[in-house]
């Protein structure tokens, strides 16, 4: 995706969100933010491609294996975005505090369009963790594996 669609959802004179560019790094930052907006939510961020791939959960991370959570797929983030933490002002996108609930680093199994099998290596979350993609769409399933 890029970062286009995340420069063009925020006001940078209004917001403490950091801009951030196209950068590369080590490729393995994982983290969780828990994200009290409109409704409260946990953003899942994986550094990859320069940026952090993100997708918004509605309930709490699946802590063991056997529990399964929607995950919808939103727009890139920056890599500095994995440190950020504050409040989003009133009447930008995303309004609301924004905290960090994990973060760690990861390590890529299996990647391909519709799927992603990775290991985490976080505080609250370790193990192995899979994504899957419904056809054709934004949402994927994000579930602990055995």
């Amino acid at each position: 995706m890029g970062l286009r669609e995340y420069w063009n959802k925020r006001d940078f004179e209004k917001t403490k969100e950091p801009k951030g560019g196209m950068e590369m790094g080590d490729g393995n930052i994982y983290v969780i933010q828990k994200h009290q907006a409109t409704h409260l939510h946990y953003d899942l961020r994986l550094e990859m491609d320069g940026v952090l791939k993100s997708w918004a959960v509605p309930k709490s991370p699946p802590m063991e294996s056997g529990i399964k959570r929607l995950a919808v797929e939103v727009e890139d983030h920056p890599v500095e975005y994995a440190s950020f933490e504050g409040t989003i002002p009133k009447g930008q996108y995303g309004a609301g505090t924004v905290e960090i609930w994990d973060k760690g680093q990861y390590i890529v199994k299996e990647r391909s369009k519709d799927k992603l099998i990775f290991e985490i290596r976080g505080s609250r979350l370790r193990g192995d963790y899979c994504l899957v993609r419904f056809k054709g769409r934004k949402n994927w399933l994000f579930f602990k594996k055995k």
